[in-house]
């Protein structure tokens, strides 16, 4: 799966219009309306905001009063095109008083959206299961050193009462091993899963 690193913005002029694109990487539902309502309410006075989303529980588009399939469609047939999910991506209209007709409007949403990602760097994310490893802090080295062994990726590191590890991994029989292995030292919590960047 690809998405882009971190938000970026692009503007356009067509025929005295002014066309803002902005992407986002958005994880789910909640994060595109979030993300939706705050630019909607910061740029309320602009004279459309349509927007294209693709996310793991939902996908859509809207053209937020312009003729219906020409701003959130050709947006999200963009995304689409580039292969683009866990995304958002808003293009907000300053009307410039000339019309621009069904194929001017496609045409500069799509491309408004299109110079956008050329600011964007595209990443591969991949889904793996989440774990929080809980453990005292004499085990530090050892249970550092099994995660080495079998590849298991640390994504964050707290340091409470207990030391608290935040670990990637597909492989649950070796999450299974290293659980029963360290059993009387090592809890090992299932957090869901999670999509990561891969190189």
């Amino acid at each position: 799966m690809k998405t882009i690193k971190k938000a970026v913005e692009a503007s356009i002029n067509v025929k005295k219009s002014n066309f803002i694109a902005r992407i986002y990487p958005a994880k789910n539902k909640s994060q595109v309306k979030e993300i939706i309502n705050d630019i909607s309410t910061k740029y309320g006075d602009a004279t459309h905001n349509c927007t294209a989303h693709i996310v793991s529980d939902s996908r859509g588009y809207d053209d937020d009063g312009e003729p219906s399939g020409t701003a959130g469609k050709p947006m999200i047939n963009v995304l689409e095109k580039n292969d683009l999910s866990n995304i958002v991506a808003i293009v907000t209209r300053y009307f410039g008083g000339v019309k621009l007709g069904a194929g001017g409007l496609v045409r500069a949403y799509s491309h408004a959206v299109l110079t956008a990602l050329e600011e964007a760097e595209i990443v591969n994310m991949e889904s793996f299961n989440i774990y929080e490893a809980l453990f005292d802090y004499r085990d530090i080295k050892d249970i550092e050193a099994a995660f080495r062994k079998y590849n298991i990726n640390i994504i964050k590191k707290d340091y409470a009462q207990q030391v608290s590890y935040t670990i990637a991994s597909n492989n649950k029989d070796i999450i299974k091993t290293i659980s029963e292995k360290y059993q009387n030292n090592l809890v090992i919590k299932d957090q869901g899963i999670e999509y990561l960047e891969v190189n």
